[in-house]
C-alpha cells in the first residue's frame, strides 16, 4: 500500500477517504491520531492492524459536539458538568454506551470512551463524515507516540492509506477520566490534571476553557 501524503489539512478529500473506509493520520491538539469513520468495522480492523494493537482494545471515539456524545453514551449530571468545562480539550471521557452502539465499536464492553478535541480543522473533518471517528495515537503499539508527520511515516509509512502532515498541538496524549460510578476515577492524566477535575465533579465553580 502506497500512503498518501497531503501537505495540509484539506477536510473534503480526507472526509472522502474515510467514508470509503480508509485510515487516516491526521494531527489534532493533543498527539498525532490515526482515525477511522465509527461505521467502518473493516476500517476500524485495519487501523488495529496498521497499529499492532491487541484486537480486545477498544479505540476512543472522537466526537464534535455535546450533541453527538448523548447519541451514543449515557451522560450523568457530574459527567455533562465535566465534558461542558473541559471539551473540546485535551480530556477523554468513559461513559456507558447507549444499547445501538454496535458492539464492535467498544469490542463488547457496555462503556465508551468519548474526546471532543480543540481542533477546529478536525472537528470539521468529523462533521463532513457525518459521523464520530474512531481515534488512537498514530504510532505502533509499544513504539513512541508521535508529534509530527515524520514519525508517524517512521512507523507506519505503507501500513495506513493517508496522513496529513504537519505537527501535533500538543505533547502528552488527553488525560482520561471514568465518569460511570459515584465517583470520578483519574485512568491516565495528561495535560489536565486530577485535581482541577475532582473540583469540578465535586460542584465547584471554575472558568470555563475556551477554544
Amino acid at each position: 500500500m502506497e500512503t498518501i501524503r497531503w501537505q495540509h489539512f484539506d477536510i473534503e478529500p480526507a472526509a472522502k477517504l474515510l467514508k470509503r473506509g480508509g485510515v487516516l493520520a491526521f494531527p489534532t491538539d493533543t498527539v498525532y491520531g490515526l482515525g477511522v469513520c465509527y461505521d467502518q468495522e473493516k476500517a476500524l480492523n485495519a487501523l488495529k492492524q496498521a497499529k499492532g494493537r491487541p484486537d480486545h482494545k477498544p479505540i476512543p471515539v472522537m466526537i464534535a459536539s455535546l450533541e453527538q456524545a448523548e447519541q451514543i453514551a449515557y451522560i450523568s449530571e457530574q459527567a455533562r458538568r465535566i465534558m461542558e468545562t473541559f471539551m473540546p480539550g485535551a480530556l477523554s471521557v468513559v461513559l456507558r454506551k447507549k444499547q445501538d452502539v454496535p458492539a464492535y465499536v467498544t469490542n463488547g464492553m457496555d462503556t465508551i470512551a468519548l474526546r471532543m478535541p480543540n481542533d477546529q480543522a478536525v472537528l470539521s473533518l468529523i462533521e463532513q463524515c457525518g459521523c464520530p471517528l474512531l481515534v488512537s495515537s498514530a504510532n505502533r503499539s509499544g513504539q513512541d507516540t508521535a508529534l509530527n508527520g515524520e514519525t508517524v511515516l517512521s512507523q507506519l509509512d505503507g501500513a495506513i492509506d493517508a496522513i496529513i502532515m504537519g505537527k501535533a498541538q500538543g505533547t502528552l496524549a488527553s488525560t482520561i477520566v471514568d465518569c460511570t460510578g459515584d465517583n470520578l476515577v483519574v485512568l491516565r492524566e495528561g495535560p489536565i490534571q486530577a485535581q482541577v477535575l475532582y473540583q469540578v465533579w465535586d460542584g465547584e465553580r471554575t472558568e470555563k476553557r475556551t477554544r
